[in-house]
């Protein structure tokens, strides 16, 4: 009779590798398990390979249980052992992202609306489509709701309140209805027939092939990649869609709902556990085949993928800064060549990085010139701030609020672009000078004066707004410095006061349904003004915005990062690019104290290929990504001075025989003190080809991190706080 067998399990903590244990049967790779491990017990995964075998037999502790979760397939651990290789993290790290949701064997239930008996005081014919529609099928999803009868969230939200529709659990596997590829189709240009075509025959052909899909704002991309969509579809084959923003979700839902007939599933982290582990089950099980997310969507456990479509591929939100640090949409190109299929990278503004993988010949290019149906793109105009300053004490150029009275005495609408929260950035006393800092960042703290408090963006310190210095102790001496967003709205408010207004930023509104019925707002002409950060600038469609103003487009530019001006070029390109997209011409008014700037002049002339050829070049010459390699090493602790020794250590140990591989720093960082723990930065600069990670593991590996110091490693980092 024989004894147990020893296998491999990889679990979700910071190992180097997977554990040893015990177990009465022989369990393939892939199968969920849990196992003890010190007094607890943990989520892991039986891995391939043959156990360390380094603890004896007899000291091998058991299997606790077998999960009944379907298996991490093989594809999945491929990608999971690559990531962790490129990032240099510890597998099990990775591992978290894809158990993240994971913790519950039985499909959740889904929460619906059902009619409770009764009417609403006030019946609109729109609330009158909603009870008729469920009156007619019975309990169903908000989505599902929203879908079929094109009322807006803030309707349903409504009869909520009034007491009209009552809550009801679905069963969410079978009340989700799938998407239907022929649904509704299009009517596409040449252009955007061409690239469709393109997209479905590789999506037909099974296999790996990466496409930019590259079209100025508003030329139809999301219709286009649709129907690589459908094509997936028609075979049975999953699809996911990775977005930027949690606030895109809702748009990009009823454009999927309207093309497919069905809502797509929804994955990000503002879902309940509940809704979170309902879409986990049906991705692996097969029962989703359509998922919009963000880009956590990636680790999901698709068990037939069959194309993943990254939105906005230049967007640095794709980038993950805590915990492993990883860039979305470059770890989407891996999934797919592991998976054997198509991905679709979409963007007005490509990224550098994909422009280059275009240049190499990796990369499909698919390009739609021109916008749907006729629109034309905006004009734009530079307002030199040196030649036509605001008023004293305000933000908006003359010129740029008698454009917005024109518009709104036209009955269109106005969207000023500040990417900026709160209402001032800094507060200052005026009597001894004093700036009000977070007590646990090397940040100051930033003004929302609708909630009378101070806040730090960067750790979440609050406090209420003093009524005398903090320092000397003068009374009202504290005077807001420089403009947020709702310094804008209040100037606003006074230079016309007859305009609705309406603030969007990540602060200022709730989860997606709230961002839904603000855009429904807007698209339903009840806002005059639109104020917002850079949640407005892409992914929309306003048919009667034909005004945008960028409020400071020099912010950021003399900040030392090297992709400063892509940014800057990328975003305001983007936010431009919501004004005209209806039948009506679309103007942008750009505030500049610096119009002289090579990526302002670019954005003026709406000069991309300009403005792309002077970076590459600049990039090229100083061996800068894409065309170079740098990792950031950031370490960090409660002692100063012992962060700053370790930094130093690992710098003199550093490897010096090898042709372009440097190390700068260590350095303190821009922001150096962050939740309480100082930070020293180091940068590695090295050239293309070098396999950066195989010279930088033996040397990290050799030099001791104390306890209380912690190493972070950031493979091709994006931002450099």
């Amino acid at each position: 009779m024989s004894g147990p067998t020893r296998i491999a399990v990889l679990v979700a903590l910071p190992f180097a590798g997977p554990l040893d244990y015990a177990c009465a049967e022989v369990l393939p790779p892939g199968t969920f398990v849990e196992v003890p491990l010190g007094p607890r017990r943990v989520t892991g995964v039986v891995w391939d390979g043959a156990p360390e075998g380094l603890v004896p037999a007899a000291r091998l502790r058991a299997v606790a249980a077998v999960l009944d979760w379907p298996p991490m397939r093989a594809p999945c651990r491929r990608f999971l052992d690559w990531m962790a290789a490129y990032t240099m993290s510890p597998p099990g790290m990775v591992l978290r992202h894809f158990i993240n949701a994971a913790n519950n064997d039985k499909p959740a239930p889904l929460t619906g609306y059902r009619l409770a008996g009764r009417a609403p005081e006030r019946l609109t014919p729109a609330r009158r489509l909603v009870l008729d529609h469920l009156a007619a099928e019975g309990p169903q999803a908000a989505a599902a709701i929203l879908a079929a009868t094109g009322v807006s969230a803030g309707v349903l939200r409504g009869l909520v309140e009034a007491g009209a529709l009552l809550p009801v659990d679905l069963d969410a596997v079978e009340a989700a209805p799938r998407p239907e590829p022929d649904f509704a189709l299009p009517a596409l240009s040449p252009d955007q027939s061409v690239a469709a075509d393109e997209m479905a025959a590789a999506v037909a052909g099974s296999s790996y092939k990466a496409f930019l899909l590259d079209g100025v704002t508003g030329s139809g991309k999301t219709e286009t990649y649709m129907e690589a969509i459908a094509a997936a579809l028609r075979l049975g084959r999953q699809i996911v869609v990775l977005l930027p923003e949690i606030a895109l979700t809702a748009g990009v839902i009823e454009r999927f709902a309207a093309r497919f007939g069905a809502p797509p599933a929804v994955w990000h982290s503002d879902l309940t556990a509940k809704a979170r582990r309902r879409v986990w089950r049906g991705v692996a099980d097969g029962a989703v085949s359509l998922v919009v997310g963000a880009r956590s969507a990636l680790f999901l456990p698709f068990r037939a993928l069959g194309l993943i479509v990254v939105d906005e591929e230049h967007d640095q939100g794709f980038k993950q800064d805590e915990g492993v640090a990883y860039h979305g949409r470059d770890m989407a190109v891996v999934r797919a060549s592991i998976e054997g299929c198509p991905v679709v990278l979409a963007s007005a503004t490509p990224s550098l990085e994909t422009l280059a993988n275009v240049e190499a010949g990796r990369y499909g290019h698919l390009v739609l010139r021109e916008r749907h149906g006729g629109a034309s793109l905006p004009d734009v105009s530079i307002l030199d701030m040196r030649l036509n300053p605001p008023e004293r004490g305000n933000f908006l150029s003359p010129v740029l609020t008698r454009a917005m009275a024109e518009t709104l005495a036209r009955g269109e609408q106005t969207l000023l672009f500040l990417n900026r929260r709160g209402y001032a950035p800094l507060t200052l006393c005026r009597h001894c000078g004093h700036r009000i800092e977070c007590p646990n960042c090397s940040a100051w703290l930033v003004e929302h004066r609708n909630r009378r408090q101070l806040e730090c963006h960067h750790c979440g310190h609050v406090v209420p707004k003093p009524q005398a210095c903090p320092e000397c102790g003068e009374e009202d001496s504290l005077v807001a410095c420089g403009p947020g967003v709702e310094r804008i709205d209040e100037e606003v408010a006074n230079v016309l006061p007859q305009a609705r207004r309406l603030i969007l930023a990540s602060d200022t509104l709730g989860g997606p349904l709230a961002l839904a019925a603000a855009f429904d707002a807007i698209s339903n002409r009840e806002v005059d003004v639109v104020i917002g950060t850079q949640i407005v600038a892409k992914g929309h469609h306003f048919p009667f915005l034909t005004l945008v103003g960028v409020v400071d487009a020099d912010l950021g530019l003399d900040g030392g990062d090297l992709r400063a001006g892509e940014r800057i070029f990328q975003l305001t390109t983007q936010v431009v690019g919501r004004a005209g997209r209806g039948e009506r011409p679309g103007r942008a008014l750009i505030q500049s104290f610096d119009p002289d700037a090579g990526v302002i002049r670019a954005i003026a002339r709406s000069d991309r290929d300009g403005f792309v050829a002077a970076e590459q070049a600049a990039r090229k010459r100083h061996g800068l990504p894409p065309y170079g390699r740098l990792v950031a090493l950031i370490l960090s602790g409660p002692d100063q001075a012992e962060v700053m020794t370790v930094g130093r250590a690992m710098a003199r140990s550093a490897p010096r025989d090898i042709e372009g591989f440097d190390v700068l720093g260590p350095a303190p960082a821009p922001l150096s003190l962050l939740r309480g723990r100082w930070r020293v930065r180091l940068l590695v600069r090295a050239p293309r080809r070098l396999n950066v990670q195989a010279v930088m593991r033996p040397w990290l590996d050799a030099v001791p991190v104390p306890g209380r110091v912690r190493l972070q490693i950031d493979v091709d980092p994006y931002h450099f706080m």
